[in-house]
């Protein structure tokens, strides 16, 4: 008997809570991205009817297809009391911390040891990689259509500050350290302070920011025109070192809150 989409939207979300399903995965160096896992996820909002999901005094009204993830004690992870949520078909593996409040969408993955903190958004099908620290109010963007567009890739041991924004399929290299206030999108090029190069989105709309490499916000002088003549800076990401020993001394608070 032929499955019916229902089934098959179910199927997909409890393999994407599980794990044993991705929107995106690494293979080799590169990431690929499951566009029919997408296609799965977008099904479930036109299968999904509107119901009334108010928890005591609070009033929420979303697709019955939609509801808020549930944890037990056997998923391992600490969802502190105070207003977080995660979206059915998220994963979030053993020995996360997620802080109140915050939020994980649909189709994200959230791999081990990882600290989700107070105000920080894991968008639609974002990748989250091991020990991975997302800081107070920082903004991982979704990316669920078009439906063959890459989402942002955070890899392992990357330390993002606070009031960060990271959007467009943009990809973090492993242990990258991204500083307080940094924004970063397909459309923001990058100044690499220490080899002297930009680094502009690839043939594939996304920005690649290198492996330990430590990132601040910066900017850069209008070089024609008025605004030129007025002095005027635009913002600008700027690589000023790649990470040592001096910066994980500075990042093993997470160990320790752990």
């Amino acid at each position: 008997m032929a499955q019916t989409d229902m089934e098959r939207f179910l199927e997909v979300m409890e393999g994407l809570e599980n794990g044993s399903v991705r929107v995106a995965q690494k293979e080799g160096d590169s990431w690929v991205v499951n566009s029919w896992v997408k296609e799965v996820i977008l099904m479930g909002f036109r299968l999904g009817k509107l119901t009334d999901m108010t928890s005591g005094e609070f009033s929420f009204i979303d697709k019955d297809t939609y509801p808020a993830r549930k944890f037990s004690v056997s998923d391992s992870v600490r969802v502190v009391p105070g207003g977080s949520s995660g979206r059915r078909g998220a994963f979030v593996a053993p020995a996360v911390v997620i802080m109140p409040p915050s939020y994980i969408n649909v189709g994200a993955y959230v791999d081990e040891g990882t600290m989700v903190d107070s105000h920080a958004l894991v968008g639609s099908c974002a990748q989250i990689g091991k020990h991975v620290h997302l800081s107070a109010a920082s903004q991982i963007g979704g990316v669920l259509e078009p439906v063959g567009a890459l989402p942002v890739i955070v890899e392992d041991n990357v330390f993002i500050g606070g009031n960060c924004g990271i959007y467009e399929g943009t990809i973090l290299k492993e242990g990258a350290v991204i500083g307080t206030g940094v924004i970063i999108n397909s459309s923001t090029a990058i100044y690499d302070a220490v080899n002297g190069t930009w680094i502009r989105k690839n043939e594939l709309g996304q920005i690649v920011v290198p492996a330990g490499a430590v990132v601040v916000a910066g900017s850069r002088p209008v070089t024609k025109g008025p605004g030129a003549e007025a002095g005027i800076h635009l913002y600008c990401p700027v690589i000023v070192k790649y990470r040592d020993s001096k910066t994980d001394s500075s990042i093993t608070l997470e160990d320790l809150l752990r």
